[in-house]
């Protein structure tokens, strides 16, 4: 019989709400003076693999994917402050109790409250399972006309009422969840993550991943799914999902060195990656270049550009503001036009092609200038 994954995750976790399980959890370093504002039923019951809410920033909203009993969720309140806002969703009851009773006292000790807590799946952040819930008690499904009118309901209040909105969060963060995720759920998974982030926001994502696929055997183990090991990602097909999904530049974080768990000689460990959005757009002609710095003697960025370090390399102006934003910025200098361009001419993408120093400079560019010799020269 085929493990019912949802439902030993959701048993497990119920369970863990109650009593501490010291098997969900590796070993984190977290900001000391930021849990002083979170309980310690919450504390106790962190069952997380790294810590994302490290990388958030003032004023972002933030979208906690398997908030748990909420402690990313406090912590990333108080890095976003009063200005900012933090969302957790998760579907365990148990976790939403615990989570939902915390947050009236940290927003006391704090002075201000910026977290809610919706109940829902993290692969399907569109549907709402509350108002699915009452649509159900008062028109009960029980023939084929029902049947449909439900599935109307349904497709019109995902389209007009998600239960995250599209491009709404700045950064979607998430603490040891995703593995939990079914695997025919999980390209789903992340096209949901990025339906819901803002052009130009950012995803950091903290779990486990291994370094061999994971045998049908193991994957059908309860224990070892609802404990955040047969589920994971191989840690290279874990990076692809985030590129699969049209996210770019995206970089490992931070990945430890010794494996949380080791089974039948598959090594498990902790990662955090970090993704960005916005790469979305047409490509234009703007007679900029960039110049790739090193250390390497040549790069291949995700959309197949080939830049050999030290020369001036063409790109269109999508990509070239694209450079100038993390994670690329440091390694590249920027050459902008003498003259801006203001007529939109496609450029094509898929070359590549040096740019001259005249195609920025102006093919009749004469200017001589005389040699510096004051106290402000190079």
């Amino acid at each position: 019989m085929s493990l019912d994954q949802d439902k030993a995750v959701l048993d497990r976790y119920g369970n863990a709400a109650k009593v501490l399980e010291n098997a969900l959890c590796c070993p984190v370093s977290y900001n000391g003076k930021l849990l002083e504002a979170i309980p310690a039923e919450v504390l106790e019951r962190d069952y997380g693999c790294g810590d994302p809410s490290a990388h958030v920033r003032e004023g972002e909203t933030v979208l906690d994917l398997g908030s748990g009993g909420g402690k990313i969720c406090f912590i990333a309140s108080q890095v976003v402050g009063e200005r900012g806002r933090v969302i957790g969703v998760d579907l365990n009851p148990d976790m939403l109790e615990l989570a939902r009773g915390a947050a009236p006292v940290v927003a006391s000790n704090l002075g201000y409250g910026n977290v809610e807590f919706r109940e829902g799946r993290i692969q399907d952040l569109a549907s709402d399972p509350n108002a699915v819930a009452a649509y159900l008690s008062e028109h009960p499904v029980s023939t084929a006309q029902d049947a449909l009118d439900f599935e109307a309901f349904a497709a019109t209040q995902r389209r007009d009422n998600p239960l995250v909105a599209s491009e709404s969060v700045d950064v979607v963060v998430s603490n040891c969840v995703l593995n939990l995720v079914r695997p025919e759920d999980k390209d789903q998974l992340f096209r949901e993550i990025f339906r819901v982030t803002k052009v130009g926001g950012h995803v950091v994502i903290s779990d486990i991943v291994s370094d061999e696929d994971v045998p049908q055997h193991l994957a059908d183990d309860p224990e070892l799914w609802s404990g955040c090991i047969s589920g994971s990602y191989r840690e290279d097909l874990f990076l692809k999902a985030f590129t699969d999904a049209g996210f770019y530049g995206v970089r490992v974080l931070k990945r430890d060195d010794e494996p949380w768990r080791t089974v039948e000689g598959i090594e498990f460990r902790s990662v955090t990656v970090e993704a960005f959005k916005g790469k979305e757009g047409p490509c234009w002609e703007g007679l900029q270049a960039v110049i790739y710095k090193g250390p390497f003697s040549v790069i291949k960025d995700d959309d197949g550009h080939v830049i050999p370090r030290g020369v001036r390399y063409a790109v269109c102006d999508k990509t070239f503001r694209l450079y100038q934003r993390e994670p690329y910025r440091e390694h590249f200098d920027f050459v902008d036009p003498l003259e801006a361009v203001n007529e939109q001419v496609p450029f094509d993408c898929e070359r590549d092609s040096l740019r001259h120093p005249r195609a920025s400079k102006g093919m009749d560019y004469t200017v001589t200038t005389e040699a510096c010799t004051g106290p402000d020269c190079c």
